[in-house]
Order: structure tokens, then C-alpha cells, then sequence
């Protein structure tokens, strides 16, 4: 599957390189030629102990201040006919809501797309435009989480866009590189936050391919997992049948419950997700058999729970970006969200989100932005759940004593 879901993914892009005639005849062949690097694989070098311990090797955390990009809290757009400078509720523009202490680990998604080499660098070395875009990944997507004492997200040596577009043995080395770096950073994450502390894991596309298996093989089952907030692996598919099991994780049922799992891949309606369906079916669970036809987990954002629908009412604000990605305003009641029996988000007709739509009506770079307030108010929900179920658990055994 890591092989082949963002498949899907890097074709549609390259529907706006080539033209869709000649996409259309050779599109493997353009995808290759265009993504998937000319040069040989070079096996990555561990990095020295402790060296997330160097600040620059995260995009976001403690003590970056102004600069950290995931503690943007964008303001409302303000509304049709009112004073200007005037904001909309629900909440004040520039403060994100109250919460209790809470840490989140959050991974990024592909930002590197270079053939030259199977892996981004990073430190020194690294590419001033994947960086860039890196950064304002974590700026629109991680943002969402800012009510958090702690923020955490590292640059890790991504596999780049090609890795996901063949078969080579190169390209799955590529990735499991990737997760090496990704793993250590969050092994300093833990050792560093405190082992009281609740934790929140949160990715999306290639960042949540690396969450999965974060869950799989370092927090399910564990001492993490009693204080983990929830998962949030949003824009990959999982198979409710194939890999939940797996990972010893259920799937977030309630608004309320904690310690489960959340994902969702957003598609606007008339929606073409034939070739996400296909791959999927084709793909490989955790439990080693075909995913097939089995259900997606959709967890609704606008609810927090499994499945179901929610009209555009209950949407507290759409992260709208401008031109360059970088900056936007919040806008409420603008998308509605609908789990459709497959397990893919509908969201009704297309919000004019901005040129990164893909092919299909997929809005898979928009999964995080149009649920941005909810995304939000569901962690900082989750997060006083724990908290409050843990003291009185602690003031039940106080009275049993």
C-alpha cells in the first residue's frame, strides 16, 4: 500500500504537467519519467544519537515563539455586509481555546518531489523549497492543534514523491529510512515532553503512512497508549477490517472517546475516487491479506465520530488559504461532511478552496483546512476527556484507600 495509494496522488499531478491526451496514453510511463529518481539508491546513514536534540532538525516546538508555524490561529473571515475589521464567532481571532496540558507529535506530509535522490536531506543540506513547503504544511495542517502546551514536528529524511511509484526495492528502502528518522524523533519527543503528559500523534498522507506504523510497532499496546488523546492519521486509508485489529487500536466511536483513532480523505461530490478505490483494493492489510473491498475507516470531522453525516451548520470554520497556501481566513458553515458506505468523506458540492484540488473532485490536500475550527474544538475535547477521566479514576482509588 505505501507503494501505491499515493499513487493516485502524484498521476493527478502530472495530469497538469503533460495534458490529459497524452496523460491519458502513457500515464505510468509520465509518472515514472517525471517522479521516480534516475539515480542509484544510497543507503542512509543513521543519525547520531540524540540529534533531534539540535532544534533545526523540527520544524515545530517548544521555544521556536512567533516563528513556529504550527501555533498560527487564523481569524475569521469577516462577515457579508458587516463593519469592517469586524470577526464572526465562534471564537476570538488570534487566541487558541483553553485546554489542559496536552503534546502533540505531528508528521508532514510529502513535500519533497525531486528525482535526483529517493530521500530529502536535512540539516545543512536540505532543500530550501521542500522545506518551504514542509513548513507550510505544518502551518495549515498542524495549526489546528495549536491549543496544545507543546507542539512537536520534525524534519525527517521523506521518501520522495517517486518512492510511492514503483515497485523497486529502492523505494521501499526509501521509506522505511523515512520512518527511521521519524521514530527517533518521536522517541525524543516522549523522553523529552514527560512521561505524564498527554500525548496526541497526528499526520497526514505520507506523515500518517509513518503514524501507522508508529502505532503499530511503539504505542499499541503501552504505556503511551493509556494517556494517548487520540490518533489523527487523516488523508491514508485504513482498512477497518484489515488493519485496526492490528494495531490494537478502535477506531473513535464518540466525540468523547479517547485513545482511538481518527482518519478521513475528503472528496467533493460528483466524485471520481475510482482509482483510490482500486488501489486500496488491491493493497495489502497489516494482517497480510488483500484490503479489498472492506470498509475505510471515515471518522466524520464534524461530529468526531464514526461514520454518519453533518450538515454544513455544524462546520465552525473552513481554513480558506490564498493563492500561496501560506495565509487564510476561517469561514463557518460553509462544508458539510458525509461518510459514504465505502469510507471516503463527501463534502457536498466543491468550496472554491483554491488550484490544489486534484482530478475526482479529491480535495486530499484540503483534509485538515476544511475541518480546521473542528479539528480543533474535537482535540481540545478529547484532551479535557482524558484529563477529567484520569482524576477520577485517581479520586475514586483516593476513596478506596
Amino acid at each position: 500500500m505505501a507503494k501505491k495509494f499515493l499513487y493516485f496522488i502524484a498521476v493527478c499531478i502530472v495530469i497538469f504537467l503533460v495534458g490529459r491526451i497524452g496523460y491519458a496514453m502513457y500515464e505510468e510511463e509520465i509518472a515514472r519519467f517525471v517522479f521516480v529518481p534516475s539515480a542509484e539508491f544510497t543507503p542512509q546513514e543513521p543519525l547520531e544519537a540524540n540529534a533531534y536534540e539540535d532544534p533545526a532538525l523540527w520544524i515545530s516546538r517548544p521555544g521556536k515563539g512567533v516563528s513556529d508555524p504550527a501555533r498560527w490561529q487564523p481569524a475569521y473571515a469577516p462577515q457579508v455586509g458587516a463593519e469592517p475589521g469586524a470577526q464572526r464567532a465562534p471564537s476570538t481571532p488570534g487566541a487558541a481555546p483553553e485546554a489542559p496540558d496536552f503534546a502533540v507529535f505531528f508528521i508532514h506530509p510529502t513535500s519533497y518531489l525531486s528525482r535526483d535522490n529517493w530521500n530529502a536531506s536535512i540539516g545543512e543540506e536540505s532543500d530550501a523549497e521542500t522545506d518551504r513547503l514542509a513548513r507550510v504544511y505544518v502551518r495549515g495542517m498542524a495549526s489546528p492543534f495549536n491549543a496544545a502546551s507543546q507542539i512537536w514536528a520534525p524534519r525527517y529524511r521523506q521518501a520522495t514523491m517517486g518512492a510511492f511509484l514503483t515497485d523497486q526495492p529502492e523505494a521501499q528502502a526509501a521509506i522505511d529510512a523515512a520512518y527511521a528518522d521519524v521514530r527517533e524523533a518521536y522517541r525524543f519527543f516522549l523522553d523529552t515532553i514527560g512521561e505524564d503528559t498527554p500525548v496526541v500523534l497526528a499526520g497526514h498522507s505520507q506523515g500518517s503512512l509513518h503514524l501507522l506504523r508508529l502505532l503499530r510497532e511503539e504505542v499499541m499496546p503501552g504505556p503511551v497508549a493509556e494517556r494517548l488523546v487520540a490518533a489523527y492519521a487523516v488523508g491514508w486509508p485504513v482498512s477497518v477490517e484489515h488493519d485496526l485489529p492490528v494495531m490494537a487500536i478502535p477506531a473513535c466511536a464518540t466525540a468523547l472517546q479517547t485513545g482511538c483513532l481518527m482518519s478521513w480523505s475528503s472528496f467533493a461530490e460528483p466524485a471520481d475516487p475510482s482509482a483510490v478505490i482500486d488501489t486500496y483494493a488491491a493493497s495489502m492489510g497489516f494482517d497480510g491479506t488483500l484490503r479489498g473491498d472492506s470498509q475505510i475507516l471515515c471518522t466524520n470531522p464534524l461530529t468526531g465520530e464514526f461514520g454518519g453525516a453533518a450538515p454544513a451548520s455544524a462546520n465552525l470554520g473552513t481554513l480558506v488559504p490564498d493563492d500561496s497556501i501560506e495565509n487564510g481566513e476561517l469561514v463557518p458553515a460553509g462544508v458539510p461532511a458525509r461518510c459514504d458506505d465505502r469510507g471516503l468523506l463527501m463534502i457536498g458540492d466543491p468550496p472554491e478552496l483554491g488550484s490544489y484540488v486534484l482530478p475526482g473532485n479529491n480535495y486530499h490536500v484540503y483534509d485538515y483546512p476544511l475541518f480546521w475550527a473542528n479539528t480543533q474544538a474535537d482535540v481540545v475535547r478529547r484532551a479535557k476527556a482524558l484529563v477529567g477521566a484520569d482524576a477520577a479514576s485517581e479520586a475514586e482509588a483516593e476513596t478506596a484507600s
